[in-house]
């Protein structure tokens, strides 16, 4: 069975994680392909509220088992701290997760020398959770692995190399002595604990693709953050876009049948960086209220603007989009009217595509077109049919102006509040 890809279409936050739980009721296998626990999952089923950041939200789907994969970075502390949550609260997490061997460790120096670079006037708005650290240590092939982390002698080692080749940023924090003591601190139980969960998740997959399993592979962020495609430098550290899916689960591209595309039914953006859509005022306030767009991580609130077409048809383009997810639609009711941003002017000239330089993406100003908006609760909306007239118009039309189906809308943080107009065709 060809796997399905969930992506963020715009620059996350979209409600992937809620759609990804609820896709997985049809899914044998749930993988998080890249990221950290820089992200944020929201899900809200019979009444309760989790919120993962690095587990698959696949993990609250009895039966269903679920891969850390070998694009994601790992915290030991979040890992464990997130298994013993879920545990906590009866989800049964051993013997369905599964952490690959080949995942980056985040270790406290690279919280230190994201939180530095972040305060000392050269951060973009991260999480400082040290992810983007992390990744050049990958990058700069100093990076210790999970097969490595589980290695107490060449962990050891390998934690002093990286602490040498660091050193000039990381003494202005603390001595390299004290530091070292605080990466080995806990380390024995730490490690006994992810040891539980590490494999070869490539073969895992690879064995479970050939027996037919449905898999289904979630980015964490979203398309715009992209490291090579979206809007750099104000970006994440790897590729969310469904290309990622492959390097970070340890796939190949032929395993894949679809990709859906999670976008609002506006924009939001958190930290630095151009947002052509953006809106302020009573407005956006009163839209980030209702909609409760603050960021799981960190509590930040996020900025709010309009849905941009020209930036959902780079999404489309640079994933190979077959289908895309509208949430929040229940978010706007009372909204009117609803404006969509169809194209762009830069200096003066009508452009229709989202532009790729930096000075570029910070200079367009959005040409817009209204709809009257919608008035109602939608909470209990099932059916398409069950919508307000104008709310199904407004979808059907976004649907058209992209010329990609918009085959589920979501009217509520509930897995219940969600609307599929084609279940077949969502995987391919």
């Amino acid at each position: 069975m060809p796997a399905l890809v969930v992506v963020g279409a715009q620059w996350g936050d979209e409600g992937k994680g809620k759609i990804v739980h609820f896709l997985g009721r049809g899914a044998d296998w749930v993988v998080r392909y890249q990221g950290g626990d820089n992200a944020g999952h929201t899900v809200v089923f019979d009444g309760q509220k989790y919120a993962l950041h690095l587990i698959p939200s696949g993990i609250l789907q009895p039966g269903v088992k679920n891969v850390v994969g070998d694009g994601v970075v790992v915290n030991p502390l979040a890992f464990e701290g997130e298994v013993r949550m879920l545990e906590r609260r009866g989800i049964k997490v051993r013997g369905r997760l599964f952490l690959s061997l080949s995942a980056h460790v985040i270790l406290p120096t690279h919280v230190y020398l994201d939180t530095l670079r972040e305060e000392g006037g050269r951060g973009i708005g991260t999480t400082k959770k040290g992810i983007g650290p992390c990744y050049e240590d990958k990058v700069a092939r100093i990076g210790i692995r999970v097969a490595d982390y589980l290695d107490a002698s060449s962990f050891r080692k390998l934690v002093r190399q990286s602490l040498k080749v660091r050193a000039a940023e990381l003494t202005k924090v603390k001595p390299l002595k004290k530091i070292e003591a605080e990466v080995f601190a806990g380390y024995e139980a730490r490690r006994r604990f992810l040891a539980r969960f590490a494999a070869d998740t490539g073969l895992l997959l690879d064995a479970a693709r050939r027996k037919g399993a449905r898999i289904l592979l979630e980015s964490a962020q979203g398309s715009m953050l992209d490291l090579d495609h979206g809007t750099y430098p104000f970006v994440t550290s790897s590729n969310p876009v469904a290309g990622g899916a492959c390097v970070g689960a340890g796939v190949g591209p032929t395993t894949i049948g679809a990709v859906n595309g999670v976008t609002k039914a506006y924009t939001t953006r958190v930290g630095l960086g151009p947002f052509p859509t953006e809106v302020e005022g009573h407005l956006a306030r009163y839209i980030r209220e209702v909609g409760k767009e603050y960021g799981v991580t960190t509590g930040r609130p996020r900025r709010i603007g309009w849905l941009d077409l020209p930036q959902l048809r780079a999404a489309i383009r640079m994933n190979g989009l077959t289908s895309l997810t509208m949430t929040k639609l229940d978010t706007l009711s009372g909204v009117h009217p609803i404006k969509v941003c169809v194209g762009y002017r830069l200096r003066g000239k009508k452009i229709a595509e989202f532009p790729i330089a930096r000075r570029d993406q910070l200079d367009v100003l959005p040409v817009y077109e209204s709809f009257a908006g919608f008035s109602g609760d939608l909470k209990d909306a099932r059916k398409f049919s069950d919508l307000p007239l104008g709310a199904r118009e407004y979808v059907l039309a976004v649907e058209r102006k992209l010329g990609v189906p918009i085959l589920i809308v979501s009217v509520g943080q509930s897995r219940e509040q969600t609307i599929v107009r084609d279940a077949k065709a969502l995987w391919g």
